[in-house]
C-alpha cells in the first residue's frame, strides 16, 4: 500500500534520533554517521529494527548527510545502497505488525544558497537530485526532506524530489524560539509555498521540544490542506558526564506529542535525543485518539521568503512601478542593466506600504529570459515582500518561477486556450496564485456576464490541471471611460459577480480606466473606492498616488478593518509628505534621509551594493577614510544588527547589508594606502572536526570582518589541532566554533579541551542548532552565541577589554 493512501484515514507513527544512538555504539567524534551503513551495517539494522518494534510505520535511512558535497560519487551510491539494504533488513525482521515503509532521509548541504552563500539554486537542485535518484533505484518507498531552516533550499530539495522520482515527499523544517527559521520564514509562508510545490505532507522537526514547538504547530495546522507532521528534539540537550543527554524524559515526550495529535497532527516522530522508548511512549498515549479529518482551507495567498499575503482579508496593494510601459527611465534601465534602479523602484514601493511588488521586465531589445529571473532573485534578497512574476512569455515566467523563493502571484492566464495550455502546466509544477484576465479568442467581452462565462471556462480547464479555486484570482479588466461610457460599470458588476457567484477573488489594474483623462488620479481613487465596495479584492496601483491610497485608507478605516483607525491616522499625519512625493515622483524621496543619518547609511541598511560604493567614493573627495567607517558604515550596520536582534530584521536582510557594506570597505581600503580601517584583535573561526556544515560560521565571518575583525576562518571539518595551532600562532583573544549535528558535538567539547591547555587565554564562543547556553557552560565555553549579532557584541567586548588590559 503506498503510504499516502494509508495516511487519509490513519495516524502515521516515525522513526526517532540516530546519532546519538550511533554514538552509545562507538561511533567517535568527527566520524560520518553515513559510513556506518557499511562498516557496521548490524548496529544500523538493529536500531531501525528497535524503533519497528517500537511502533514505528517509517523508518528514516542512515543518509541524514549522504550527498556529493560530501562523498565521492561512487562511494555516495554505495551508502545509499546499504543504506536502504539496512533498513529493508530490519522491516524483514521486526515483530511489528503495523504496515511499513522506509524513508530516504534527505538532510540540509551544510552550504548557504546565493546571493547569501556560494551554492546556487540550480546546483543545490542537482545535489539533492543525485541522492534522490539512488534512493528511487534502490527502492525508498517515500522522501523525507528534514531539518531544513532555509526556505529556499527546502525548495531546491522538494524541487529535486519532484522531478525525479514520483515518490511521496515529506517535507520538516527546523524553527527556532520565535517560530521562524533560520532565513526568517514563518509557517505560514513554508506551508504555502510547498504546498503549491506539491509536498505530501508537511510540518516541523527538531530544534526544540514539543512543548516549546506548539505556537508553530498550531499555525500549520491553521494553514495546511495536507497532513501535518511533527518531529521534535527531547527537549534541550546538555552534557552530564561528557554524554549528551535531554531534558524531555520519554513519557512527558509522548504526551506532549499525543496532544497536538488530538489537535490535527497526522504525523508524528522524534528527533535528536529520542529513542525507541519515545516511540514506544507515543504509540501508547495516542492508541485511542482518532485521527482529526483534515480539511481543506481555502486560503487564497502568495508569500515571499518571510511571510503570506492572504487576499480576503483587506484589500491588498500591488506596486505597479517596475514596469517598462510608458516610463522612459526605466526603460533606459533595463537596456543598461542598471538593477539598482530597479531594486531603489522595489524599495521605494515597499515602504510606501504596497503589499506586493509586480515586476515586469518586458522589452523587444533585452534577453526577458534572463533579466526577469535576475530581477526576480535580486529583489528577492533585499525585499521581503512578496512578488508578482508578469510575463507573456511562458519560457521567462518558468525560469522566474523556478528561483522564486515562495509562492510567487504569475500575471498572467486568459481564456485563449493556448494561454491556458502554455501557463497551467507551469502553476501545478511550481505552485502560485495566478491573475487570470477575463479575455479570450474573440477578445474582450463588453458584459460582465460574458466575461463571467469566460471565468467559469478559466475554472474548469484549471480543474483539469489540480489547480484550485483558491489559486485563481480574475482581472475583470478595467476598460476607460473616455472610450466607453459605460466600461466602468460592467467591469464593477463583473466583480460583483465573480465574487458573489464563484466565489473567487479579483485584481485590477485601476489607472486603465482613467486613461485619456485629465487629473486621471481623481478618477483613479474614485473608480477604486467603487470597485473595493463591489467586492475587489486587489489593485494594481500606483503607491505615489494621493488619491488612490486616500481611497485604501479611507476604505479600511469605514469598513471596519483598521482598528481604532490607527493606520488611517498615520497616514493622514504624512498626507503633506506624501503630495510632494507624488509630485516628484522620484524614485527613494519616500523615504527620509534622517531616519538612516545619510544616504549611505540608507544604502547599506537597504543592502544596495552598488549605491553604498558609488556614495562611498563620492564621500572620500570631503572625508577621511576612517570617518566614513566610524559615522557612516558602522553606525548603518548597528542600526540592521539592532533590527535582526529585535526580530524586526531576518536573517537575509542583514547578510546583505552586510554585502552592502562590504562593498563600501572594499572602496575606502583602496584608498587607505596600507592603513589599517581598524585595530581590532584576531578572531580564530572553524566548524569543528566530523561537521560540514559551514552557513552559521560563514555568517559570522561576514558580519565579523565587516565590523572590522581580522578573522582566520580555517573552515569546515577541522581537526582540534589546526584550531589550537592557528590560535596559538596569532595569540589570539578569541576563537569561534560551530556545529550543527549531535555527532559531532564531542569534537567541539575536545578542541575547547585542547585550547584550555595549550592557549589558555582565549575567550572560546560556541554556536549552532544543536546547542544551547547550558550545554556551551557544560562543555566549557565562555559563550553561547544564539546568532552572528551575540558573537560580534561579545567580540566587541573581547576587544575593548584586550585594549585596556594593553594600556
Amino acid at each position: 500500500m503506498r503510504i499516502t493512501d494509508y495516511l487519509k484515514n490513519n495516524i502515521i507513527y516515525l522513526d526517532g534520533g540516530m546519532g546519538t544512538l550511533l554514538q552509545e555504539q562507538g561511533l567517535r567524534p568527527g566520524e560520518l554517521p553515513e559510513r556506518w551503513n557499511l562498516t557496521h551495517p548490524e548496529v544500523v539494522q538493529s536500531i531501525h529494527r528497535d524503533y519497528y518494534d517500537a511502533g514505528s510505520h517509517v523508518v528514516n535511512t542512515n543518509t541524514f548527510g549522504a550527498n556529493s558535497l560530501k562523498f565521492p560519487a561512487e562511494e555516495l551510491e554505495d551508502i545509499v545502497k546499504a543504506a536502504i539494504a539496512n533498513a529493508r533488513a530490519a522491516l524483514a525482521e521486526s515483530h511489528g505488525k503495523q504496515p511499513k515503509w522506509v524513508a530516504l532521509d534527505i538532510g540540509p548541504t551544510g552550504r548557504m544558497l546565493k546571493p547569501y552563500g556560494d551554492l546556487d539554486f540550480e546546483d543545490a537542485v542537482s545535489v539533492f537530485a543525485e541522492t534522490i535518484k539512488l534512493g528511487v533505484k534502490y527502492g525508498a518507498d517515500l522522501v523525507m526532506i528534514e531539518t531544513m531552516n532555509d526556505s529556499y533550499e527546502t525548495k531546491a530539495a522538494l524541487l529535486a524530489a519532484k522531478e525525479n522520482s514520483d515518490l511521496p515527499v515529506f517535507v520538516a523544517n527546523a524553527y527556532g524560539e520565535d517560530g521562524k527559521l533560520m532565513t526568517g520564514a514563518n509557517p505560514a509562508a513554508m506551508v504555502a509555498m510547498l504546498e503549491g510545490l506539491g509536498a505530501d505532507a508537511i510540518g516541523v522537526n527538531c530544534s526544540l521540544g514539543p512543548k516549546a514547538l506548539v505556537g508553530v504547530v498550531e499555525e500549520y495546522l491553521r494553514y495546511a490542506s495536507v497532513p501535518v507532521l511533527l518531529k521534535p528534539n527531547a527537549g534541550l540537550p546538555k552534557s552530564v558526564n561528557g554524554k549528551t543527554v535531554y531534558d524531555v524524559l520519554p513519557n512527558a515526550f509522548a504526551e506532549d506529542v499525543a496532544s497536538r495529535i488530538c489537535r490535527g497532527v497526522r504525523i508524528a516522530g522524534g528527533c535528536c535525543g529520542t529513542t525507541p522508548e519515545y516511540i514506544s511512549a507515543t504509540v501508547k498515549a495516542s492508541a485511542d485518539i482518532l485521527p482529526v479529518t483534515i480539511q481543506k482551507k481555502n486560503i487564497t495567498c502568495v508569500s515571499s521568503y518571510t511571510h503570506a499575503v492572504v487576499f480576503g482579508e483587506s484589500p491588498i496593494l500591488i506596486g505597479e512601478r517596475i514596469n517598462p510601459t510608458g516610463k522612459k527611465r526605466f526603460k533606459e534601465a533595463l537596456k543598461a542593466h542598471d538593477m539598482d534602479y530597479i531594486l531603489k523602484e522595489g524599495i521605494a514601493q515597499q515602504e510606501k506600504g504596497v503589499h506586493i511588488l509586480d515586476v515586469n521586465v518586458g522589452l523587444p531589445d533585452i534577453d526577458e529570459v534572463q533579466m526577469l529571473m535576475e530581477a526576480i532573485c535580486e529583489l528577492q534578497a533585499i525585499i521581503n515582500l512578496p512578488l508578482q512574476v508578469d510575463t507573456a512569455d511562458p519560457t521567462a515566467m518558468e525560469s522566474a518561477l523556478r528561483r522564486y523563493n515562495g509562492k510567487a502571484m504569475i500575471n498572467s492566464v486568459n481564456g485563449k486556450q493556448e494561454s491556458m495550455d502554455a501557463v497551467f502546466p507551469l502553476v501545478k509544477k511550481y505552485g502560485g496564485l495566478v491573475v487570470a484576465l477575463t479575455l479570450d479568442e474573440n477578445g474582450i467581452p463588453d458584459k460582465a456576464e460574458e466575461r463571467l462565462a469566460i471565468a467559469r471556462k478559466i475554472l474548469a480547464e484549471s480543474e483539469k490541471y489540480g489547480i484550485e479555486k483558491k489559486d485563481i484570482i480574475f482581472d475583470p479588466l478595467a476598460m476607460t471611460v473616455s472610450a466607453d461610457q459605460n466600461a466602468a460599470k460592467e467591469t464593477m458588476r463583473a466583480v460583483g459577480l465573480i465574487r458573489n457567484e464563484l466565489g473567487c477573488h479579483t485584481s485590477l489594474g485601476v489607472s486603465n480606466v482613467s486613461f485619456g483623462l485629465p487629473a486621471r488620479d481623481t478618477i483613479n481613487g474614485t473608480f477604486f473606492a467603487l470597485a473595493l465596495g463591489q467586492g475587489l479584492s486587489a489593485a494594481i496601483m500606483n503607491p505615489y498616488s494621493q488619491e488612490m491610497m486616500k481611497t485604501y485608507h479611507t476604505y479600511r478605516a469605514l469598513a471596519g478593518l483598521d482598528d481604532n483607525c490607527t493606520d488611517y491616522i498615520a497616514f493622514a499625519e504624512t498626507m503633506p509628505q506624501a503630495v510632494a512625493s507624488a509630485a516628484s515622483e522620484k524614485i527613494g524621496t519616500t523615504a527620509s534621509k534622517d531616519e538612516f543619518g545619510s544616504e549611505l547609511q540608507r544604502a547599506i541598511v537597504k543592502g544596495l551594493k552598488e549605491q553604498a560604493a558609488q556614495l562611498t567614493e563620492s564621500k572620500l573627495s570631503c572625508a577621511a577614510p576612517l570617518q566614513i567607517v566610524q559615522d557612516e558604515i558602522i553606525p548603518a550596520l548597528n542600526i540592521v544588527g539592532v533590527g535582526f536582534e529585535n526580530k524586526t530584521v531576518y536573517l537575509p536582510q542583514l547578510l546583505m547589508s552586510a554585502e552592502a557594506a562590504k562593498s563600501a570597505f572594499g572602496v575606502i581600503k583602496s584608498r587607505m594606502s596600507g592603513e589599517k580601517a581598524t585595530d581590532k584583535c584576531a578572531f580564530v573561526l572553524a566548524t569543528v572536526k566530523g561537521d560540514i556544515h559551514d552557513i552559521g560560521k560563514n555568517i559570522v565571518k561576514l558580519i565579523l570582518e565587516n565590523y572590522g575583525f581580522p578573522v582566520t576562518d580555517l573552515g569546515r571539518d577541522v581537526p582540534p589541532e589546526t584550531v589550537v595551532q592557528e590560535t596559538v600562532r596569532l595569540h589570539a583573544p578569541i576563537v569561534g566554533l560551530s556545529a550543527l549535528m549531535t555527532t559531532t558535538v564531542p569534537a567541539m567539547e575536545e578542541t575547547i579541551k585542547q585550547l584550555r591547555r595549550e592557549a589558555p587565554w582565549c575567550k572560546i564562543i560556541v554556536g549552532g542548532a544543536v546547542l544551547n547556553r547550558e550545554y556551551a557552560d557544560a562543555i566549557g565555553a565562555d559563550k553561547y552565541a544564539g546568532d552572528a549579532m551575540e558573537a560580534v557584541r561579545y567580540a566587541e567586548e573581547i576587544n575593548q577589554n584586550s585594549k585596556e588590559n594593553t594600556r
